[in-house]
């Protein structure tokens, strides 16, 4: 549990409200939370609708698990705890970038399925669509890929609390959206993301 530290503090309420933002965007701000094993394809399908959508005239942006740590939370490691506030905090970041009018899309492993249901409680509260997509890929194809030689290391015991080997990832219940990219094209895994934020309303004419 985070402790809070912050006393005193008042919010204070702007004078532009969420509708008049997604009013001037025609879009509704929403979360599009990807979470899934290392090296399963989240940041490419999460970098590849953003393009696909700000070809469209839309307004989106990723926050990628590993972009985040080189900043905003690069004092965080890899306990389970660290996981837990990494997590917090990208939920909070993405609440408001979405607040903003964005298509807000994250991409982290976010392994722990407590973490993410923090983070959509926190969306549901300030009513914004909180769209949960796993992305399953079985942990064989996942190490066949491999791109940053990340799972031979955490193997060797070079990488501890490493998901998948060391850590566990526990799979979404409920998601809105599974999305299998060892059996499907990356277009159409896109392509579906797309689609269903039009269906939702996010897309607006």
């Amino acid at each position: 549990m985070t402790e809070i530290r912050a006393t005193n503090v008042v919010w204070h309420e702007g004078h532009v409200d969420r509708s008049a933002r997604e009013a001037l965007l025609k879009q509704r701000g929403c979360t599009v939370w990807l979470t899934g094993l290392p090296s399963s394809g989240k940041s490419t399908i999460g970098f590849s609708l953003e393009h696909a959508l700000v070809q469209q005239g839309r307004l989106a942006y990723v926050l990628d698990g590993d972009n985040i740590r080189h900043g905003l939370n690069k004092n965080l490691g890899f306990s389970a705890e660290d996981r837990d506030e990494n997590i917090r905090r990208i939920g909070e970041v993405t609440k408001l970038f979405a607040d903003a009018g964005f298509v807000s899309i994250t991409s982290f492993v976010s392994p722990y399925r407590a973490d993410r249901d923090r983070a959509r409680k926190l969306h549901e509260e300030a009513g914004i669509p909180f769209i949960e997509v796993f992305i399953e890929t079985p942990l064989e194809e996942c190490e066949k890929r491999d791109p940053k030689g990340m799972y031979k290391k955490a193997r060797t015991g070079k990488i501890p609390n490493f998901t998948g080997i060391s850590d566990p990832y526990e799979a979404p219940e409920k998601p809105e959206i599974v999305l299998k990219t060892a059996e499907r094209k990356l277009e159409e895994c896109v392509a579906e993301l797309a689609a269903y934020l039009e269906k939702q309303g996010v897309l607006l004419s």
